[in-house]
């Protein structure tokens, strides 16, 4: 079996305070995050920045404290940012073509302003287009075309976070006219309501549909968050947890921190005979530039 990498996705930006109150925040918080999770044996952070107070955050200057802090750790801990906010459609209960508060809908360009100025190594491309707890979220396939071209021009390599079939579908049609790279790097998502469901039937599904020379790995939110580790491994994929996912290190106990999570990823790695990659590593995997 080939070496896998883990990805430590330390806060997100619908886990809160209240939920757990260790959760990072501060641009200095995420990034202390993401170089202890490293030292667990992260390979890869995934990135969502913060205000202080925890409300979700687009702000560039937290972007580029937490890239430049983790750039400056020594690890060499692969970054890849989030592009998801932005994408959010709440429609008034009166006039539903009319935005209600908390809508974040917004011009692609402006989802990827960050990756533009700061070209990560990896930033993920969300391809859902689905009903999420009171929200519409939308990808049309227009705007994705518009976020991969900057990626590109970036030298960012893009994640596609797939939460259905029709996400795949959608990714196949991308590759096919050149709007996205070979080989591709998927992340399958299992357990958002109305998207994938947790089941092994359902990675060995979406898995089934992926284009044959692509990199993948999975994850589960919540109570299947363990479960994806090993489900994914025995699969042939790569690995994630944190806190953004599941904030329990098992049943009714919070995890100490995303280092927590991370060790204990890597425990069931180990047990059931894989083995996790380097930072260093897992840039030669994904034919990343070296640091």
């Amino acid at each position: 079996m080939p070496k896998t990498i883990l990805t430590a996705a330390v806060t997100g930006n619908i886990t809160t305070i209240e939920q757990h109150p260790g959760l990072p925040c501060t641009p200095e918080q995420i990034a202390k995050a993401a170089i202890d999770s490293a030292k667990a044996g992260a390979a890869m952070a995934h990135i969502h920045v913060r205000y202080p107070d925890g409300r979700p955050s687009m702000e560039l200057e937290h972007y580029r404290e937490v890239v430049n802090r983790i750039r400056d750790s020594g690890t060499g801990l692969i970054i890849n940012l989030t592009t998801g906010p932005g994408q959010r459609f709440i429609p008034s209960e009166d006039d539903p073509k009319i935005a209600a508060p908390g809508t974040t809908l917004m011009h692609p360009l402006k989802r990827v302003e960050h990756i533009v100025e700061l070209k990560p190594d990896v930033c993920s491309l969300d391809l859902n287009t689905m009903f999420a707890g009171s929200s519409v979220v939308i990808n049309t396939p227009k705007n994705v075309r518009v976020m991969a071209q900057a990626m590109r021009e970036a030298g960012t390599k893009p994640e596609l976070e797939v939460f259905d079939s029709g996400d795949i579908h959608l990714a196949h049609a991308l590759i096919e006219d050149g709007t996205l790279d070979s080989p591709p790097l998927f992340q399958i998502v299992l357990g958002i309501r109305f998207g994938f469901d947790a089941s092994l039937r359902t990675l060995q599904y979406a898995h089934s549909l992926l284009p044959q020379d692509a990199m993948w790995a999975a994850f589960g939110v919540g109570r299947w968050a363990f479960p994806a580790v090993a489900q994914a491994w025995a699969l042939g994929g790569h690995v994630r947890v944190g806190l953004e996912d599941n904030i329990y290190i098992r049943k009714g106990k919070l995890a100490r921190d995303n280092a927590e999570l991370c060790e204990k990823a890597a425990r069931i790695i180990d047990d059931i005979g894989g083995e996790l990659a380097t930072p260093k590593e897992a840039r030669e995997i994904l034919g990343l530039r070296p640091v």
